[in-house]
């Protein structure tokens, strides 16, 4: 079976953004477990690093993708430029998980409501605005 250029498209955009999404959630498992060593932690990283580099790079649309990406490509950079080791993994562990759970916030804010149902968000009922007259 021979697939069209558009279908194999589509394949690649999948599996690189589901390689995105697979590094945001191993990098959160492995800053939140306590046990993690640093060795540990950037052998899986880089592994991961790896895999999506050898993939085909895409065009990102969503602002979650593109910021994730750049975050995931930054940290790699940083945490291989400088001494990684318990201490630093100490040190940055609470700003790193959150920062990618800001990235998941942001994946998560498009999917709640769609924008045709905005202008009636103002009137239903969730949002309480007091006035201080």
């Amino acid at each position: 079976m021979k697939y069209s250029p558009k279908q194999i498209e589509k394949y690649q955009r999948q599996k690189y953004i589901a390689q995105l999404e697979k590094i945001g959630k191993n990098l959160f498992r492995l800053l939140r477990n306590p046990e993690t060593r640093p060795e540990e932690l950037l052998a899986r990283f880089d592994e991961l690093m790896e895999k999506l580099d050898t993939m085909e790079a895409i065009r990102l649309d969503s602002e979650y993708l593109r910021e994730s990406e750049a975050h995931y490509r930054r940290l790699h950079e940083e945490w291989h430029a400088s001494a990684f080791d318990a201490q630093r993994l100490e040190e940055i562990r609470e700003a790193e998980m959150s920062d990618l759970n800001r990235l998941q916030k942001m994946k998560n804010r498009s999917s709640y409501r769609k924008d045709k149902h905005r202008k009636h968000a103002q009137r239903d009922g969730w949002e309480t605005t007091y006035s201080t007259k």
